[in-house]
């Protein structure tokens, strides 16, 4: 926010307003059919329009980088140190959903009959689940058209042929430098889009928030309320002490740095999408001194391969429903599912319902907790997307500076300067730090 400005002008206040409006809406008129109900396309369009932006601002924002880093081997380097940097926090999180649901045991007691429960209603989901093949998977980055990839919104896809598409230009050199200085500039153009889109934001997150709380209700949630309270607890445990140890090893401080994304984070809450808040981290990222082709590539694909939250819930909820049902699972059978969740967690942001189809498809492979239990979490699945989305939100953006620090492409005293309040160009609009002028305009 700028200097100046008044409090009730700032993007998080906004969506701080619009989210309590949202919840006492919700409490005062519930039910689907209720006005709260009705309240449900305003948080759909503000997704969407969001969403229409995601695909091109990628496309921009890699390409030039790659075109203007000169050097096809750093693309190599910065995707193989991002890609060790996931998996490492990809097991860290889903041991600590392991122990944590272990000493937690939030459905020891249940006693939950699986002949009782409505199997049609996962039904879908364990459809969608079998077609998750680890190959599936990696056959579904390649896009079968480039316009089907950008149409489609498939994140994966277009930064596969946005990485191909920025060597070539960076292989023809001054050849394509008209094209590269186009598309640095059509940029540039996506990203006031995106300041105009931010003015939904709050109405969007109202939307969203009347509609889930209208809808679904608190009372409805009291038999599960333990279960989403170990979720949003191991979530904060994974952020405080897993993600602190990372920041203060990679020089930064956490609290700062929360601070520092709190409107994006306030997005995420409201709207319960981690893309929500995509186009402003990636322009956050490189105020924080990131080299602007380094955020391109690893923020992109942290989306599909760093679901940090995703992979706590993900181990939660399928130990969780073993404990509801009386299913026992040997240690082995825990190690196996670990394995598992190795690389179906990755394929959750590939497809629509993406964490619950994983958790079918994760179950269907285990053969011992059955299927047809998933239908106890229908119920507060909504309820827990928060809490993985501002997860993964956190992690992706850490997970950018600490790449960028391995690849020696981080400016710590940008970084110091922008955490710390003093970057003059920490505004609520991003497309602003696209102007090199304003950056390192620290107060002293």
């Amino acid at each position: 926010m700028s200097a100046g400005k008044p409090f009730y002008k700032s993007l998080y206040f906004q969506v701080i307003t619009g989210i309590c409006i949202g919840i006492l809406l919700g409490v005062l008129f519930p039910g689907k059919e209720g006005f709260a109900g009705q309240m449900k396309p305003f948080g759909d369009g503000f997704i969407k329009m969001i969403k229409m932006i995601i695909a091109p601002i990628i496309f921009c924002t890699v390409v030039v980088g790659i075109a203007k880093m000169g050097d096809m081997g750093k693309v190599g380097r910065v995707g193989l140190k991002a890609m060790l940097y996931f998996w490492t926090m990809t097991l860290i999180a889903l041991a600590i959903g392991l122990v944590v649901v272990k000493v937690y045991e939030p459905g020891v007691g249940m006693n939950i009959d699986v002949a009782s429960l409505d199997a049609s209603a996962v039904a879908k989901y364990a459809g969608e689940g079998k077609k998750l093949s680890t190959i599936d998977f990696i056959l579904n980055i390649i896009p079968n058209n480039v316009v089907d990839a950008f149409a489609k919104g498939e994140i994966l896809q277009v930064l596969f042929f946005s990485i191909f598409f920025g060597l070539a230009l960076s292989a023809l050199g001054e050849k394509a430098k008209s094209v590269t200085t186009f598309i640095d500039e059509f940029g540039k153009g996506l990203f006031k889009v995106v300041h105009y889109i931010m003015y939904f934001a709050p109405l969007g997150a109202f939307g969203a928030m009347a509609y889930v709380v209208g809808v679904h209700g608190v009372a409805t949630l009291k038999q599960l309320m333990y279960l989403m309270a170990g979720v949003y607890t191991t979530c904060l445990l994974f952020v405080f002490v897993v993600l602190f140890t990372v920041c203060r090893l990679a020089g930064f401080s956490l609290w700062r740095y929360l601070c520092f994304i709190k409107e994006e984070i306030l997005l995420v809450l409201g709207t319960s999408s981690s893309e929500a808040a995509l186009p402003r981290m990636m322009a956050k990222m490189e105020l924080a001194g990131c080299n602007k082709s380094v955020v391109g590539l690893t923020l992109p694909m942290g989306y599909s391969f760093n679901l940090d939250g995703t992979c706590i819930y993900l181990t939660m909820a399928a130990i969780f429903l073993a404990q509801a049902t009386n299913t026992p699972l040997t240690f082995g059978d825990e190690m196996y599912m670990m394995g598992i969740l190795l690389l179906t967690s990755k394929g959750a942001a590939a497809v629509t319902g993406g964490g619950f189809i994983t958790l079918a498809a994760t179950l269907g492979s285990l053969h011992t907790i059955p299927v047809a239990a998933m239908a106890i979490l229908l119920g507060v699945d909504r309820f827990m997307s928060e809490a993985r989305a501002i997860t993964n939100l956190i992690g992706n953006g850490v997970a950018t500076i600490v790449v960028s620090k391995w690849e020696g492409a981080l400016d710590m005293d940008q970084l110091q300067c922008s955490l710390s309040g003093r970057n003059e160009a920490a505004t609520d609009s991003p497309e602003e730090l696209l102007d090199g002028s304003t950056k390192n305009e620290c107060k002293l």
